[in-house]
């Protein structure tokens, strides 16, 4: 006697194919979009710092930034953003500032940032 045994199926179906190629671009979009949001927070990270260790005064340092600011490409944040606190070791200097990147229609996304040279 010949049998044969119907193989089970398995495997994606067209239509799951499709929504995972969807969820896939959709991410791949957003991920685009976020990158260079996150590069230019690390860049702002690397100016704070390096413009409180060459600075001696509030205005150096904000020079110090401002000069970093052109180099690098950061245009979220300008040297009159910095919160610049004196304490006993120099000076302590953070920003905070909010990035909206338009998504779809009226849909954004918001993304808050916090550099900071505290110890």
């Amino acid at each position: 006697m010949n049998t044969r045994l119907a193989a089970k199926a398995s495997g994606l179906s067209l239509t799951g194919f499709l929504f995972v190629i969807v969820v896939v671009a959709l991410l791949a979009v957003l991920g685009l979009k976020i990158v260079p949001t996150v590069v230019e927070y690390s860049a702002i990270k690397k100016a704070i710092a390096n413009a409180r260790n060459t600075g001696t005064t509030a205005r150096e340092i904000q020079d110090s930034f401002e000069k970093q600011r052109s180099a690098g490409y950061i245009e979220s944040v300008t040297g009159k953003d910095l919160e610049i606190i004196k304490t006993a070791e120099g000076f302590d200097v953070s920003v905070a500032y909010e990035k909206r990147i338009p998504l779809v229609g009226p849909a954004s996304l918001v993304i808050d940032y916090v550099a900071t040279t505290g110890r």
